[in-house]
């Protein structure tokens, strides 16, 4: 039996934060968390209503953004006792404000036609200023429109546009794309072409190179097709869609338009429906050696399949510069066909723990490790 499966982490009764004031009060988690042996996982905001993408901030703020909510939150561990102590809602009223990313003491976030920004943002998060509009050149559909953003290795802005259907053909070149742009809005290009809708995307420590999660269309089956993980090594590549799906699915009604040899295969294919979105390289050093430089993803979980899957942390492990396998990580969301809690994003901190981020819960989790102890007598 995988580790994964052979231990059980029951979340017991934490103090937990119940407002964005200094009072707490306790809550049980109704399941359990399923997680490597010296891992374990404990809550580190429970009061972040529709909880999606993370930032970190310079002074150690987590920025947070939201989706039907229209919110963006500021999380503060102040005590340094690896709970959030206080949570502000920096922001509202927006329209799908699921992208956060922060740069020079900024903080960027992306609505569905424009990308806003907050400077000085941590020097006043009680008293946020006017955010300042990077760029409102975006399409306003709104299917597929909530974005992930981040900034590149190039210094640049990276946007993604989903498209905006379950599966077409769009006359916008703009659709079903991975944009990006210079910090103050100019430059926006195209990077790449045939990205359904990615909600999640990471450089790989060492070559540099894009990877992205990319959501696959429904209406196909239960079984097909596969969500994707994808390696875009240079701009200008297609990555398929609406033409062609994983490795070698044509879509019923444009696959014949063309030639599967014109895209670039997904370096893995995930599980179907499972809705992967935030995807992190581990590059801290609290984790043992064989997680580091390794993919983690966020997988949402299906909303159409007849048997549920995904609402898990799953591991992509690497060798090279390539992707070799893919397991579950941090199970237990879905709980006999009970779903409580859904994966949106990871979240990389300082400390080497790594946090993850739950709409439906509205909650912040921390997963940590720790060296077991030899069982005695062992060698």
């Amino acid at each position: 039996m995988h580790p994964i499966r052979a231990l059980r982490l029951l979340l017991p009764h934490l103090v937990l934060l119940a407002a964005a004031t200094s009072c707490n009060a306790a809550r049980t988690l109704p399941a359990t968390i399923t997680l490597p042996p010296g891992f374990s996982i404990a809550v580190y905001a429970d009061n972040v209503p529709g909880a999606r993408s993370m930032a970190l901030g310079s002074r150690g703020t987590l920025f947070v953004g939201s989706r039907g909510e229209g919110k963006v939150y500021a999380l503060m561990d102040r005590n340094g006792d690896q709970v959030a102590d206080e949570v502000i809602t920096i922001a509202k009223g927006l329209q799908m404000p699921n992208g956060v990313a922060f740069r020079n003491g900024s903080l960027y976030v992306a609505e569905v036609s424009r990308v806003l920004r907050y400077d000085a943002i941590e020097e006043r998060l009680k008293n946020p200023p006017k955010p300042v509009v990077v760029n409102d050149s975006f399409p306003d559909k709104a299917h597929h429109g909530w974005k992930f953003i981040r900034f590149g290795p190039d210094g640049r802005l990276y946007v993604p546009v989903g498209a905006p259907c379950n599966v077409c053909e769009e006359k916008d070149p703009r659709f079903a794309t991975i944009m990006r742009m210079n910090p103050d809005g100019t430059g926006l290009d195209i990077f790449a072409n045939g990205v359904r809708n990615t909600v999640g995307f990471d450089w790989h420590p060492g070559t540099g190179e894009l990877w992205f999660t990319d959501n696959g269309r429904d209406w196909l089956g239960n079984d097909i097709p596969p969500d994707e993980l994808n390696r875009a090594p240079r701009p200008g590549l297609h990555f398929g869609f609406p033409y062609h799906h994983g490795r070698d699915i044509p879509d019923p009604e444009f696959g014949a338009k063309r030639n599967p040899d014109q895209f670039v295969a997904p370096e893995m294919e995930l599980g179907p429906h499972v809705a992967a979105l935030g995807m992190r390289f581990y590059t801290g050093t609290m984790f043992p050696e064989r997680y580091r430089n390794q993919i983690f993803i966020a997988e949402h979980g299906s909303w159409n399949r007849s048997e549920r899957i995904g609402y898990r942390v799953t591991l992509v492990r690497l060798e090279g510069n390539r992707a070799v396998s893919y397991e579950p990580f941090a199970e237990g969301w879905l709980d006999n066909d009970k779903v409580w809690g859904r994966p949106v994003d990871v979240q990389v901190m300082p400390d080497g723990s790594m946090l993850v981020s739950d709409d439906k819960a509205g909650a912040i989790y921390r997963i940590s490790y720790r060296q077991q102890p030899l069982a005695h007598g062992a060698q």
